[in-house]
């Protein structure tokens, strides 16, 4: 059954590609919406030919969503960045862009709207990137009373920037930096259900409105994940408790740098190791409040854990490979 057009916008991405297999799986064509088309055509892959497209389109540019809305019947924001670069700012991307998309979403009807957010999101938050999302949430409601807000906790995954961001330093790094003393709460949740909540939003009309908070099965401090991580990958490592006080500077002044660094560079220079706006959403717990409905509400009862998926694709990182055998413990 084709119950309409779902068009995805930033679903290029990590989020993005699980969303669009969930969306299809319920029914609905999928267009996928993101600045660089020739590296997300395996997208399409999502669902069967006919059932996937993928367009040119980006958050702050009104005329490019304008033609990836038109025809829709629901509308995914799915964009976000963990650090600023180049044009690419916490205001622009996050708060501004979700604001405009909203309005152009309701300057054509469509009132099946989700906004992917993040726990976290508060207009008073120490970081950009919590107060925009905050602000993009308010944008959104502003323009679509009825949309759904979707606030999730770390997400993990195959390519998750978190699990393997880690894991990837820990092959080189003779110790681990336990930011904050390493006692930050999380509450990871798979992509998989991210995904299978993003569709349950965009085709059920009884939670029109709400906001929900997206946590896993259960939290974890910095230095258990950091411990899950090292037993994965059989490399033990010493943490070391970093206060923010002392990486702060350090951060801020990082991800000024690579804010400037020319484009052509960023290929080569990667991801910065921490930003500013990173240590002070570190400064405070990752958990759902309990203020908000969650995974349950929307129809997802028993959330995948990250002691069952993560070895699954952490074993590349282990010092031979797929085939290592751990020490015993």
């Amino acid at each position: 059954m084709n119950k309409g057009l779902v068009t995805l916008v930033g679903g290029s991405g990590f989020i993005g590609r699980y969303a669009a297999r969930a969306l299809v799986e319920q029914g609905w064509r999928v267009r996928v919406a993101c600045r660089r088309v020739h590296a997300a055509l395996d997208v399409r892959l999502a669902g069967p030919p006919g059932w996937v497209d993928v367009v040119q389109a980006n958050i702050r540019d009104r005329a490019s969503l304008e033609r990836a809305l038109d025809g829709a019947d629901a509308v995914v924001n799915l964009v976000g960045i963990l650090f600023e670069k180049g044009r690419q700012t916490y205001q622009g991307e996050q708060a501004d862009g979700a604001g405009l998309l909203a309005r152009i979403a309701a300057e054509k009807g469509i009132t099946r709207f989700v906004q992917v957010s993040a726990i976290g999101a508060d207009p008073q938050s120490k970081s950009p990137y919590g107060r925009t999302k905050a602000a993009a949430e308010a944008a959104v409601r502003e323009a679509i009373p009825s949309a759904v807000i979707l606030r999730p906790s770390i997400v993990f995954g195959p390519e998750d920037q978190f699990f393997n961001r880690f894991a990837n330093m820990a092959r080189f790094a003779p110790v681990m930096p336990a930011i904050g003393g390493g006692r930050t709460k999380f509450q990871p949740v798979f992509a998989g259900d991210v995904a299978a909540a993003i569709a349950a939003a965009v085709t059920r009309d009884d939670i029109s409105g709400k906001t929900f908070e997206l946590g896993g099965a259960r939290s974890y401090t910095f230095n258990e994940l950091f411990d899950i991580i090292l037993k994965t990958i059989d490399r033990p490592r010493f943490k070391v408790p970093v206060p923010f006080f002392a990486i702060r500077p350090a951060a801020y002044i990082a991800g000024a740098v690579w804010r400037f660094v020319p484009p052509f560079s960023w290929g080569l220079f990667g991801a910065p190791p921490i930003t500013g706006a990173q240590i002070e959403m570190l400064t405070k717990d990752n958990v759902v409040s309990g203020d908000h409905p969650g995974l349950a509400d929307l129809g997802i009862t028993r959330p995948e854990t990250v002691e069952a998926i993560v070895p699954s694709y952490l074993w590349r990182f282990r010092p031979y490979g797929e085939f290592h055998k751990a020490r015993e413990a």
